[in-house]
């Protein structure tokens, strides 16, 4: 069904009581049920070159109807949330001996973990040669100390670890979204595209997310008209009217991660009803490590490396990590 294929069955809305008026910022996502999960995308267009095993088989799925913020959560939001309850971030937390017995006591320092492009072309079997612990990165700092968040009250908060983001929730009222909410919403009503806008990566040439264009990582040839991080609502919004639902920063949901989760579901039969995720977490790539769902990809997104923006794939991330390119949005119930 549309750029899915045959694994995708047709989405099918809820019927929601006449004239709900969505909360500021929110946009009403009718909820309802679909199929969730993606196909293989190497050789699709933008596809890149992992299979996306974990995003397999493809399940039905149905949700109640939610609200959920029309954009990333931006740094004006998070600096009023801090100012309210002065929450202090786990990135200008310095860490202890005790959660890193191993870690020379030097070394124990605030920060966070910032991209930063090497000087040329590099293997891409290693991300050390981008990516760099840098001592006093956190929101306030994005790009590490010197920097600021001036002039960019409109973009997205990062550096924000998953207990972050669950904080700043709850204080508004709200609470990060399941894995399947966030899918459901972003898919905005369509079956089995490829991408949150539909199937072509450009449409009629037009960029509809903000990724990674050049050469990855050493140079962002910013061919979408952002460098790095861009405002939100730059691009258009999805169906549902949710915008950078893909690219720009990856988003916290609320699940823990398991590689097969879903294979867990579609051996269970029938329709998952709203789905919270598995109890623990599981990564057979860093047994041990417990991780929590990231959606929707970033601006370092790229076929030559990584296509998780396309709307079906699923991301992944240790609960306590932080970097600049990892953000959230926030769901609220309807009572």
């Amino acid at each position: 069904m549309e750029g899915g294929g045959r694994e995708f069955g047709p989405t099918m809305e809820a019927a929601v009581p006449a004239g709900l008026q969505a909360p500021q910022g929110m946009v009403l996502v009718p909820g309802g049920e679909f199929s969730m999960g993606s196909v293989d995308p190497v050789g699709l267009e933008g596809g890149g070159r992992e299979d996306m095993n974990d995003a397999r088989p493809v399940h039905r799925v149905r949700v109640r109807p939610f609200f959920m913020d029309e954009t990333e959560v931006t740094n004006a939001q998070f600096e009023a949330f801090v100012r309210a309850t002065g929450h202090v971030t786990i990135a200008e937390r310095t860490p202890t001996q005790e959660e890193f017995p191993e870690a020379p006591p030097e070394n124990l320092v605030a920060g966070s973990v910032l991209f930063t492009p090497p000087p040329g072309p590099v293997r891409l079997d290693d991300h050390l040669q981008w990516w760099a612990y840098v001592r006093g990165a956190d929101w306030r700092h994005p790009e590490g100390p010197g920097s600021n968040i001036r002039g960019r009250e409109d973009h997205p908060v990062v550096h924000v670890a998953w207990a972050d983001a669950e904080a700043y929730a709850r204080w508004a009222g709200k609470r990060l979204p399941t894995e399947a909410e966030w899918e459901f919403a972003a898919r905005g009503g369509q079956a089995g595209n490829l991408y949150a806008w539909g199937n072509p990566m450009r449409p009629e040439g037009r960029w509809m997310a903000n990724t990674f264009q050049g050469s990855f990582p050493d140079r962002d040839a910013a061919l979408d008209g952002h460098k790095g991080i861009a405002p939100v609502k730059r691009y258009p919004p999805n169906a549902y009217g949710l915008y950078d639902i893909a690219g720009n920063v990856w988003e916290w949901c609320a699940d823990w991660y398991r590689h097969d989760y879903y294979a867990t579901l579609a051996a269970a039969g029938g329709v998952a009803v709203d789905p919270r995720g598995p109890a623990s977490a599981h990564d057979p790539l860093e047994p041990g490590v417990p991780k929590r769902i990231q959606r929707g990809g970033s601006y370092l997104c790229t076929d030559q490396y990584c296509t998780r923006y396309m709307v079906g794939t699923r991301g992944k991330g240790e609960v306590s990590s932080a970097t600049n390119h990892i953000g959230f949005r926030c769901v609220r119930d309807i009572r």
